[in-house]
């Protein structure tokens, strides 16, 4: 089914209360240069305001933006670095952009890596959650279709009751006596 508000599945968490309740992925890093290094091959310590790249080269953390990234440049430690190839194609040297929550992102794509329970449980939840989405964006739907929250949020809660329905009719839904009845599947 499709919930209209922004709901997850049992057991999935839209916000990271600590490393041990990550539940969502943060997504696969994408490489600077195909083969290369990602963030999680730096050493990233907030704490002393450093990053070290895997050459062993370190940059200092600048100040934090207003949304909390901080930013390493590693410019011209890059120069001679024999790693270079690797690590980034830029000519000024390879900058990192570190997000706030570095850390819980880091252990969350440790975890969807190397933990099998996560990984049993991702692959259960991720083809209905993608079959909901797929539904939801159908036949020109991808985009919201009126001006201003209060309309479109009218709008995705019908569209989100309308495949619902459709849903449950598919599956057998039919009224009798005055109320609703399942039909049971038949295999």
């Amino acid at each position: 089914m499709i919930a209209a508000a922004a709901t997850s599945p049992p057991g999935f968490t839209t916000r990271w209360a600590s490393a041990s309740d990550l539940r969502r992925s943060s997504g696969p890093l994408r490489q600077a240069v195909p083969g290369g290094f990602t963030i999680d091959d730096f050493l990233i310590d907030a704490a002393s305001g450093t990053a070290t790249c895997p050459a062993g080269h370190t940059a200092n953390l600048g100040q934090a933006k207003a949304d909390g990234a901080r930013t390493a440049q590693f410019k011209r430690t890059c120069a001679d670095c024999p790693l270079r190839g690797r690590c980034t194609t830029s000519e000024t040297g390879r900058t990192l952009n570190i997000h706030p929550q570095h850390e819980l992102l880091s252990a969350a794509r440790h975890q969807a890596a190397t933990d099998p329970a996560w990984q049993n449980e991702y692959r259960r939840w991720r083809p209905p959650v993608e079959r909901a989405i797929a539904w939801l964006v159908a036949k020109g739907n991808r985009r919201v279709p009126h001006r201003g929250v209060i309309a479109n949020n009218l709008w995705l809660h019908h569209r989100a009751a309308a495949l619902n329905l459709r849903r449950l009719i598919n599956l057998g839904l039919t009224r009798a006596n005055g109320s609703w009845h399942l039909t049971p599947a038949t295999a």
